[in-house]
């Protein structure tokens, strides 16, 4: 698995039994024990970051060995980190809500042709042992491992509407977190990527400032937040719900190239009467794109679908769900255009139907 871009201001939380993983910058299958994790050169590391998390995961019994970084990757600076909490508390009110780790500096400072990579550490002999043992020619590693006819399943940070090219901007992050931004972070052509999974939630959610049309601020949201955990896995800011929007959706499939999908958190919305679907927006009445998203007159066209009542977090197959889940998982595909391949109907990594 490879991690193709961002940096440790965004997490993936991992449950595989009683056990509850968080992880930061090391790619997500990490528990694979048969399976290679190698961190690409479009991310941006902090040092004490990723030695926080190699003792953590060494305390687990994870073979670190199996970690490579590449001589690519930018080193995050503790004056990176300074300088990203002084620039939000100088925007004041107007804060995009970043996590203040200093990504968005170290992205700066590789674009300016200022930043410092691995290998240059490397080379200068000014890398910790324990880093530098891991840092390789990433792409002599990864298409050493192409041409081997080994898999490589390219794992991104956050969603579509925070890539700093086609999202919410500015309140985006500074990366490319497209699928094509794989291409660019991990050093390989187009024609490398066979299929585009997209990975969506049953209903919206954000973190920070930014627009966010479907956005729930009553009741509604507060128990999508309090029966999903919608806390950041990084920040532990309490994340803005809302309801599932089918044009945000189907602007990020069109962006992504999707070849199917993978809905999470289905279980979240058992025992809601109604359901909310965001199908539409408009100005003056006018139809309007996802590009308007931000525009102080845009009005949401939502419809209510019937919710279920039944427990379905042992469903096994995306044909035993109760009628009424069956129906919005359709919508959702519908909004999407591509097949829905999985649903998740629980925090476990086992509890997926098919």
């Amino acid at each position: 698995m490879a991690r193709f871009g961002g940096g440790d201001n965004a997490g993936h939380t991992i449950r595989v039994g009683d056990r509850k993983l968080a992880l930061r910058v090391v790619p997500s299958a990490v528990l694979q024990e048969r399976c290679e994790l190698f961190i690409g050169g479009g991310t941006v590391i902090s040092r004490t970051g990723l030695l926080a998390e190699f003792e953590a995961l060494a305390k687990i019994g994870v073979d670190l060995s199996r970690i490579k970084i590449s001589d690519r990757a930018h080193v995050v600076f503790p004056h990176h980190a300074d300088a990203d909490r002084e620039a939000e508390q100088a925007r004041g009110a107007g804060a995009l809500g970043t996590t203040g780790r200093g990504i968005g500096p170290a992205y700066v400072d590789k674009v300016a042709r200022k930043g410092v990579t691995f290998g240059a550490l490397l080379a200068a002999n000014d890398l910790e042992e324990s880093i530098a043992r891991h840092v390789v020619d990433g792409v002599e590693y990864l298409h050493s491992a192409l041409e081997r006819g080994q898999r490589v399943l390219a794992e991104g940070a956050q969603g579509t509407l925070l890539d700093v090219g086609y999202g919410t901007y500015p309140y985006v992050t500074s990366s490319h977190t497209l699928a094509g931004g794989a291409c660019i972070g991990l050093g390989v052509g187009p024609r490398a990527i066979d299929r585009v999974l997209g990975v969506v939630k049953a209903y919206a959610t954000r973190v920070g400032g930014g627009p966010f049309p479907s956005e729930l601020s009553g009741e509604d949201g507060e128990r999508l937040r309090a029966a999903g955990a919608e806390f950041g896995t990084v920040t532990g800011r309490p994340r803005r719900c809302g309801w599932f929007d089918a044009v945000a959706a189907r602007y990020a499939s069109r962006l992504n190239g999707l070849t199917a999908a993978a809905i999470t958190k289905l279980d979240v919305l058992s025992g809601l009467e109604k359901i909310g679907i965001v199908t539409g927006y408009s100005i003056a009445g006018k139809p309007a794109a996802f590009a308007a998203a931000a525009d102080p007159h845009l009005h949401v066209e939502i419809e209510y679908v019937p919710g279920w009542s039944a427990d379905i977090t042992g469903v096994t197959r995306i044909a035993d769900l109760p009628a009424e889940a069956r129906a919005y998982v359709q919508r959702i595909e519908a909004s999407l255009a591509v097949p829905v391949e999985c649903v998740s109907v629980g925090p476990e990594r086992s509890q997926l139907a098919v």
